[in-house]
């Protein structure tokens, strides 16, 4: 089914193949070499998150595993701890113990942010604590940024690493009133993606101290991961970190009266009520299944995404769905968002 529109910043049309080599060949100088992207890209990072050096990673997955290996080596440790929906616990396949015999030790409640008094409750020694920013899967939710320094703090003065889960550290920045070198200084090594907020088609980066990177290089090798021809994923980023950086307020402020309206109107809720980045879930009441054939409908009759996928619900009459603003959601007026969401039921 072609997508016309999609409120989704992971599909679309911007997202299609030969529109982002159409927008790569106009944005793209003539003399590029091919090693040129990536050394660009990684000298970009590190300077835009104050760190030493970055390093290029192929996937987000390969990118914090190599992080934690890392992290476990230099402490002689082998557990880590994090928030229980921690992406690299729900979405990877366990493969830091599958890979690298590393053990994860959740924290706190599944359903609310890592607190400091969660992490004083770990009983083993830790080689890092992994935080997400924003904590995607209960809404994109943030600590204040206190409240941050306090639990990186914990972990340094507990001989752990502080790693940032940053696949949206972009998106996160919005929420502070802080600056991404500042941001970044709280952790001793930090991950961003390449292709959410940036709209690239893949690949990841890694920042830190000099020592820690060369380590990680090791691993990448050994990974597979260090590939010769990564220019075109380095490219698409850079393009990326022109275009789509500098609007990252612009998303989040879209984004808060998509969710006001969204409340206003009632059939529907969002978590947070305001969101404080381009982030934020959407609730329902109606059942997954119906919902995401609903949504399969619009597609098909309208050529209009509204989201990717339903997620349950511990009531099987409710559920949610993810909506991340980014360039093709400005498409949306909040008044049309509130009308899609509210014509669901009557397209089951």
């Amino acid at each position: 089914m072609d997508i016309r529109r999609s409120l989704s910043n992971h599909s679309g049309p911007r997202r299609s193949p030969h529109e982002v080599v159409r927008r790569l060949a106009e944005w793209m100088t003539p003399g590029v070499r091919p090693e040129d992207p990536v050394r660009e890209l990684e000298e970009r990072v590190a300077g835009l998150l104050g760190k030493e050096r970055a390093l290029f990673f192929p996937s987000g997955t390969m990118a914090q595993q190599t992080a934690l290996r890392v992290h476990a080596e230099r402490t002689g440790r082998h557990a880590f701890a994090g928030h229980p929906q921690s992406h690299l616990h729900v979405w990877e396949n366990q493969g830091y113990s599958a890979v690298h015999g590393l053990r994860f030790h959740p924290v706190g409640d599944r359903n609310a942010l890592l607190t400091l008094d969660d992490l004083g409750t770990v009983g083993e020694p830790l080689a890092a604590v992994v935080f997400e920013l924003p904590q995607r899967d209960i809404g994109g939710q943030l600590p204040e940024f206190g409240d941050l320094a306090k639990q990186t703090g914990w972990a340094r003065d507990n001989g752990a690493a502080a790693h940032c889960d940053g696949a949206r550290i972009w998106e996160a920045q919005t929420g502070y009133d802080a600056s991404l070198p500042e941001i970044a200084a709280l952790f001793d090594t930090v991950y961003v993606s390449l292709y959410k907020g940036l709209e690239g088609v893949r690949g990841a980066v890694l920042a830190g101290d000099a020592e820690t990177i060369e380590h990680a290089a090791v691993w990448r090798r050994r990974l597979g991961g260090a590939i010769v021809d990564a220019w075109p994923l380095a490219a698409i980023a850079l393009m990326g970190l022109e275009e789509n950086l500098p609007r990252m307020t612009e998303f989040k402020h879209h984004g808060q009266a998509l969710a006001r309206a969204i409340n206003e109107d009632g059939f529907a809720h969002t978590t947070p009520e305001v969101p404080v980045t381009p982030l934020f879930h959407v609730h329902l009441p109606m059942p997954r299944l119906q919902t995401q054939l609903a949504a399969e409908n619009l597609l098909k009759d309208e050529g209009i995404r509204l989201f990717l996928y339903a997620r349950s619900n511990p009531d099987p009459g409710r559920c949610s769905f993810e909506v991340s603003v980014g360039i093709g959601a400005l498409e949306f007026t909040p008044r049309e968002v509130v009308e899609l969401i509210r014509g669901l039921p009557s397209r089951v």
